[in-house]
């Protein structure tokens, strides 16, 4: 029987004549799954040849295979597949300016509401009761109001976007993946940017529904419960005692009051609709549907329905008092409170 010698091609193994390719300059072949696994093999049969004494558990074979990465971003970073690339302060400070120039297109016919705007001048009948109530202050003041209405969504929001974000659980993965923004060389945490989502909604949502507010308030010109305590209206000399003017329409008059300010001149005519009814409905029930929505804690749910329930008692009692207050008529209440829950539906319709 005829012998092979050491150095015949017929002893050649796999992974020697894969070495051999790679010292001789040559391009290996990509190894595939079998080629691999008879170079184990020969590996294996090679060594037990040569040491007959040895146990062949003894063979291990080092397999290193290259890592796998994902894309590149558009700045060059190497990111998994599953995590966005990186955008940097132009785009963060671009998003932001597309976004004010967004709010501006609400805001600013707001303010051009409040400074020079002239309400539709509607007048009276005398004999009107709805419009002889007392004068009182505001059970609920603006400033609460801008606290509950304002401050308590924004606070509530950052806190719950920031615990989503602790969660280890699969549900909230993506808030481990980061936003996808670096500034100063850092990278914006998930949580800050859903922030700026919610709370970037919720203030569109409100400026487009005190905007429709108000139009409603200087088109119509609706006189106040308390028109006639706040005003004392005369009308060519005369007041309303005088027989002649009784039954009569009148839309050309003056305030005889001495302590009447020019605000509240101007705000006798804007009761239609409630402002603070449309302003409590719209960020209260946002908040209500942000909760159910977002707050997804099992041992938490009981909490969050007492939160929803005070949260829309509160809108509930602020409607209230603006008919007990006689600041507004119970339509104007109605209706305001429609505008701001139909205005909280609709930009939360999306919300995930």
């Amino acid at each position: 029987m005829s012998t092979l010698r050491p150095g015949s091609v017929s002893d050649t193994t796999p992974l020697q004549r894969f070495e051999s390719q790679s010292s001789s300059g040559e391009e290996p072949s990509s190894p595939t799954a079998s080629s691999i696994i008879a170079a184990a093999a020969a590996a294996a049969a090679a060594s037990s040849n040569k040491t007959p004494n040895h146990n062949n558990n003894n063979v291990k074979l080092d397999l290193q295979l290259p890592t796998f990465v994902g894309n590149s971003g558009s700045h060059g970073y190497i990111v998994p597949n599953n995590k966005p690339a990186l955008r940097g302060p132009r785009q963060i400070f671009g998003r932001i300016l597309m976004d004010l120039c967004l709010l501006s297109c609400v805001g600013l016919p707001m303010l051009g509401f409040s400074l020079y705007g002239e309400a539709f001048k509607r007048g009276f009948f005398c004999n009107d009761s709805s419009l002889r109530h007392p004068y009182k202050e505001s059970t609920m003041p603006s400033w609460i109001l801008y606290l509950m209405c304002g401050a308590l969504p924004f606070s509530v929001m950052i806190v719950v976007e920031f615990f989503r974000a602790q969660d280890k659980r699969g549900s909230f993965q993506k808030h481990r993946l980061g936003s996808g923004y670096h500034l100063c060389h850092l990278e914006l945490p998930s949580w800050l940017l859903e922030c700026y989502h919610r709370i970037g909604i919720f203030i569109f949502g409100l400026g487009v529904e005190q905007l429709t507010t108000n139009i409603a308030k200087y088109s119509v010109g609706r006189l106040r419960p308390h028109f006639f305590t706040l005003c004392q209206p005369r009308i060519n000399g005369t007041d309303c005692s005088n027989p002649l003017n009784a039954g009569r329409y009148i839309e050309e008059f003056s305030c005889a009051a001495v302590d009447i300010t020019s605000k509240q001149f101007k705000d006798m005519r804007l009761s239609f609709p409630s402002g603070h009814a449309s302003f409590a409905c719209y960020s209260m029930l946002y908040l209500v549907i942000y909760l159910q929505r977002r707050m997804q804690w099992k041992r938490l749910r009981m909490l969050r329905h007492l939160l929803q329930f005070l949260l829309l008692m509160f809108a509930w009692y602020t409607a209230l008092t603006r008919v007990s207050d006689y600041k507004h008529h119970w339509s104007d209440v109605l209706a305001g409170s429609g505008i701001g829950l139909t205005y909280a539906v609709i930009v939360t319709s999306t919300m995930w």
